[in-house]
């Protein structure tokens, strides 16, 4: 797998199965997608300061127990190819949302026309990210919106070894449905995996037609160990 490209990796995966499953259960995962030793490369930038625009404590602003860190330019060889080739597989998928909540499907086919429209909006900060955790840490449920545009899905990578390098923080997921108790999902992510997941609400048939779902995201606390992940986000914010 290592001396295929990121390109190459994405392109193989059935995006049919996982639209098949964002449509039904809010989220797809695939198969280890990033190798072990890529994993480890971005784990080792995390206490470069000079590869990051802003660092945040999550427990200061009652995120959670933990922090991360925003990519600053240029992103990394695996963040920006990531971000670049997800997009153009993920950007049909997000227009055929667009439309089954009655939207206009207007996502540019490619990462930089999105982007220019971030950027024509205010919004230039790159939004990319590690996300780092000891034992007892936690995410609380949250969306990531950073201005007035974003993109519906967003994408999560482990790059620590659950059972291995940390135990608990399983990826969480709530769906709000309108007048009715909300459904969770925990789920365990292994080295390398992508989460695939709304940003903020997605899609899903009701009885009397389709529904607009209310989505948070975050991951329980860690029981032992340390856990590192990168986030992709596809808007840059303000």
């Amino acid at each position: 797998m290592s001396a295929r490209s990121i390109h190459e990796r994405l392109a193989e995966l059935d995006w049919k199965q996982l639209e098949g499953s964002l449509w039904e259960l809010g989220y797809a995962k695939t198969h280890p997608l990033l190798t072990a030793n890529e994993c480890e490369n971005l784990i080792g930038l995390y206490g470069d300061d000079r590869r990051f625009r802003s660092r945040v404590d999550m427990e200061r602003y009652r995120f959670g127990r933990g922090d991360y860190a925003y990519f600053a330019h240029p992103l990394p060889r695996v963040a920006h190819e990531l971000r670049t080739h997800a997009y153009r597989h993920l950007v049909p998928i997000a227009n055929r949302w667009q439309e089954a909540l009655g939207r206009e499907p207007s996502y540019p086919p490619n990462l930089q026309g999105f982007l220019d429209r971030c950027h024509a909006s205010g919004q230039k900060r790159p939004t990319p990210l590690l996300l780092h955790y000891e034992a007892q840490g936690y995410n609380c449920l949250h969306q990531d919106l950073y201005g007035d545009l974003a993109f519906p899905l967003q994408i999560t990578a482990v790059l620590s070894r659950a059972g291995v390098d940390y135990g608990g923080g399983e990826f969480l997921l709530l769906e709000q449905r309108p007048r009715a108790q909300s459904r969770g999902e925990a789920m365990s992510v292994a080295q390398g995996e992508l989460m695939i997941f709304p940003c903020a609400e997605r899609p899903a048939q009701g009885k009397r037609g389709m529904l607009r779902l209310n989505m948070r995201h975050g991951v329980s606390r860690i029981v032992w160990g340390s856990r590192y992940a990168l986030g992709i986000i596809f808007h840059d914010a303000r």
